[in-house]
């Protein structure tokens, strides 16, 4: 059946802290509370079961797990083997980290399932001319602590180079922190680009450490719950740049002992606890014209007298991002002498009218834009419009109208004037006031047409691009997708293949909502109704839910706004199947429910079709079959009457599992469904069908026949690196081992699939897997172990709402108290299991055993037996 996939809480699971005990120790081999705490995952137990089965206090299982110093005496050890179930070679593994040393033998690694930890290195390049600040760089070392939380602030004016500092004391101190160093620009300060909510800074930085999309809930404060359990047991150096306020980066500080972070500002962020603040002042002269020495090169100066070196970078207000600019411009100009330099920063500073701290940088600022070509000018202006942080050669030649070889080379030739920064290949990015200097030249400059003028061809550019890499990495349901505009230009780094173009799609991702946010606040309807249909499938691929949302909302009020009732009805179509899997059925119910009654209005039938699909897929997951079943039956008809195949096949599939939930076989929708989603190369939906054609088999007794389709289906989902396709898989194969008497490799496919779920956060097949542990618990003769899966079980779908889910676990419950002779507590349960059958006139479930004619004969005969 459809299942609903809610993204909950991360654990707080924190491990591995090193006070109490010598760091270097344990680096041969596991600490032992990650040990315990995988070995307890492992065997599906709470920290209450272990210590009970252990013999232990709860509370010395929880500091355990958490390394606090503990003395693990052998009597502890005894009952933690035991109740884990420890193999002699784990069990070595166990005493060695207790012992806060590797082991005897062997070659130091855990037997324990290990997860793939993954070691971000994120910190952009050091600065290549560093000069000074030895003072604050002795500070910020001095501070680092791996008992604590070190929380540093470098707070300063603009161009006073604090990002210089933050990150050459970065590359320093990295060494120490060796899972990793995470760097996020918040732009609290960037003018043209929105800063960066704490909401999404959590997305990106949980991506960063390997979170899967589908794993981040849509909450920030679950968000900031999964990252501290994240970095929990981490030794990390985390650099937030350009942070605005305290409320931006209070979410995305860690929790647990031996991280760093490092934020730079422009101002104090006196609401932050235990951080530790330093204000950077400009350059001490001798370290200002140290760093013009350098940045010039000592060749060039040899002649000059040492006065003039001190005019220069007081002219400069000894700030480093003036003196670098001013170096640069020197360098430009071979015949001038340093003299000559010195007499156009004051005429220049004279002419400037911002804030004292700012008019030297904007003095160094307009002598370097003024000696600029004119055609050097237009490039620095129409960078200055992009709306994204950051752009590639493509943006540059289709805001200008060049070709991508020549705006690398105008590119090139800003960089070398130190007013753009080249901070990936082929990527650049303004300084924050060197971006608002453009900005403020262009809007002084540039007449306004041509500046939307620009930014249409920039924005037409993205939409084809897009639209070209949405054909390549997802061929299928390009029917229902825009049509691909024209290109404003020939990118000979285009994507090409499906490879490239899901590379293309996740680094602009960012580029592309910020256009599509800048087109809704500007007026400019087409681009962000294109762009919110074209991406809405990378962007559920990649779980940005939120994302989603909140580009097809925008979406709808352009599409109301200017009347286009089609463009209604793809925004509500899109909005709808996101506010599903978030887990709102109310709402998404109210979109699929709006958007029928627009499209048949207007008579748009695939519109209608879609939202049909989109509200059977809802009362799937909400158990109402029936109904689901006649909306799916409707669209089918749609689909079959417009000739979209995609549209027959997603109908089909969801008929099918409505059909499972009345109890009804469906072979026929899924080997149907099977047959279109292979000649269109859907994969996805290849998958589901290939799952649901397993359900018909094994429902008829084909087992064997099951179980291939499953493997397959396996197989497609490694294959397209889809995660929700893995875990349905492994339950299924787990249902045909399970009934074939395999318990073993039943037990061992349902492990795979706890892992995999507490991995990327589905409470969904969680149950799953506890539910199916149970049955093969009990069936071994362990029915106290069984009771508690199934208990932990019908905890999970209780929170879930899913009514017959809960009447499966209360069927596991029944089995196990009857098999421990409690007949009393298995009438109850079996009595409430069916009651909630009966309720929702469901009279089969995906477990046998727990159909309601079966609840009824172990309520009528079994239990008295």
């Amino acid at each position: 059946m459809t299942r609903r996939h809610r993204n909950q809480p991360g654990r707080e699971v924190s491990v591995e802290s090193d006070s109490g005990a010598d760091p270097k120790a344990r680096e041969g081999g596991a600490p032992l509370g990650r040990l315990l705490w995988e070995w307890r995952e492992r065997a599906l137990l709470t920290q209450e079961q272990l210590a009970e089965r252990a013999g232990l206090n709860v509370r010395t299982v929880r500091r355990l797990e958490t390394d606090q110093g503990v003395r693990t005496q052998n009597a502890t050890l005894r009952g933690l083997v035991t109740a884990l179930g420890l193999s002699p070679a784990e069990q070595e593994v166990l005493r060695a980290a207790a012992r806060g040393a590797p082991p005897a033998d062997g070659d130091g690694e855990s037997t324990a399932p290990r997860p793939a930890a993954s070691v971000p290195r994120q910190l952009p390049a050091a600065p290549p001319v560093f000069t000074g600040r030895a003072v604050e760089l002795t500070d910020l070392e001095g501070r680092r602590d791996p008992n604590a939380v070190v929380v540093i602030t470098i707070a300063g004016m603009a161009g006073v180079g604090k990002t210089a500092l933050a990150v050459h004391a970065a590359h320093r101190m990295a060494p120490d922190y060796p899972d990793g160093q995470l760097f996020l620009d918040l732009h609290g300060h960037t003018e043209g680009v929105r800063s960066v909510e704490p909401s999404d800074a959590l997305d990106r930085l949980l991506r960063a450490l390997g979170v899967a999309g589908g794993r981040i809930p849509p909450d920030l404060d679950d968000r900031a719950a999964l990252y501290r359990s994240e970095l929990a047991g981490r030794r990390m150096l985390v650099l937030l740049e350009n942070a605005g306020s305290e409320r931006q980066v209070l979410p995305l500080l860690p929790g647990s002992p031996g991280c760093m972070v490092l934020i730079t500002g422009r101002r104090r962020l006196a609401g932050l606890d235990q951080t530790h603040t330093l204000l950077l002042d400009v350059l001490p002269p001798r370290d200002a014209v140290e760093l013009f020495r350098r940045s010039v090169g000592e060749r060039r100066l040899l002649d000059e007298p040492a006065e003039l070196l001190d005019r220069v970078v007081e002219a400069c207000g000894l700030l480093p991002l003036a003196i670098r600019i001013a170096a640069a411009r020197l360098g430009a100009h071979p015949s001038w002498r340093v003299r000559d330099l010195v007499e156009r920063l004051r005429d220049h500073q004279r002419l400037a009218e911002l804030e004292a701290g700012h008019r030297t940088v904007l003095a160094a600022l307009d002598l370097s834009y003024h000696q600029l070509t004119p055609d050097l000018q237009r490039v620095y202006h129409l960078c200055g419009l992009h709306p994204g942080a950051d752009f590639d050669t493509a943006a540059i030649a289709a805001l200008t109208h060049t070709r991508p070889p020549e705006a690398a080379r105008l590119a090139d030739r800003l960089i070398d004037d130190h007013l753009l920064q080249e901070p990936a290949p082929r990527r650049f990015r303004f300084h924050d006031l060197v971006r608002t200097h453009a900005m403020a030249t262009a809007a002084r400059e540039m007449d306004e047409a041509d500046r939307r003028a620009a930014l249409t061809r920039l924005f037409d550019q993205y939409c084809h691009t897009a639209s070209v890499a949405m054909h390549l990495a997802y061929p299928y349901e390009y029917e229902r997708r825009p049509a691909v505009p024209p290109p404003v230009l020939s990118d000979p780094h285009a994507p090409g293949d499906p490879v490239q173009a899901a590379g293309w799609l996740d680094a602009e991702l960012a580029n592309l909502l910020a256009v599509a946010h800048h087109a809704a606040d500007h007026d400019s309807a087409p681009h962000l109704l294109h762009l919110s249909s074209t991406l809405d499938r990378h962007l559920r691929t990649r779980g940005r839910y939120v994302d989603a949302e909140r580009l097809h909302s925008r979406s709808l009020d352009a599409a109301r706004g200017a009347g286009d009732r089609r463009g209604e009805v793809a925004a509500l179509t899109k909005r709808g199947p996101i506010r599903r899997l978030l887990g709102r059925y109310e709402q998404a119910m109210a979109d699929f429910t709006q958007a029928v009654t627009v499209a048949r209005e207007i008579g748009d039938r695939s519109g209608e079709m879609e939202a049909l699909t989109g509200a059977g897929h809802v009362l799937n997951s909400t158990s109402r079959y029936g109904q689901a079943a006649e909306r799916f039956g409707e669209a089918l008809e749609i689909a079959r009457g417009v000739g979209d195949k995609d549209g027959e096949l997603e109908a089909l599939t969801g008929l099918g599992w409505s059909r499972f939930g009345q109890g009804r076989d469906a072979t026929e929708q899924f080997e149907h469904g099977l047959e279109i989603a292979r000649a269109r190369r859907h994969r996805i939906t290849e998958l589901h069908a290939l799952r649901g054609l397993g359900h018909a088999y094994r429902r008829q007794g084909r087992l064997e026949e099951a179980a291939r389709c499953y493997r397959r289906a396996l197989g497609i989902a490694h294959e397209i690196g889809n995660p929700h396709g893995q875990l349905s898989a492994l339950v299924a194969l787990g249902h045909v081992h399970r009934l074939r008497a395999r318990p073993q490799e039943a037990a061992d496919n349902y492990r795979r699939v706890f892992a995999l779920a507490r991995e990327i956060d589905d409470r969904n097949y969680q149950y799953e897997a506890l539910q199916g542990l149970g049955r093969v618990r009990c069936s071994t003769g362990d029915p106290g172990h069984a009771l508690d899966l199934h208990r932990r079980a019908l905890d999970l779908v209780s929170e879930l709402g899913q009514l017959v889910d809960q009447a499966r676990a209360h069927d596991g419950l029944a089995h196990a108290h009857h098999a421990l002779h409690q007949d009393a507590q298995a009438r109850r349960h079996w009595r409430q299991a069916l009651d909630i059958l009966v309720h929702l006139g469901v009279d089969h479930t995906e477990d046998e055993e727990a159909g309601a004619e079966a609840i009824r004969a172990r309520l009528g005969d079994r239990v008295q037996d």
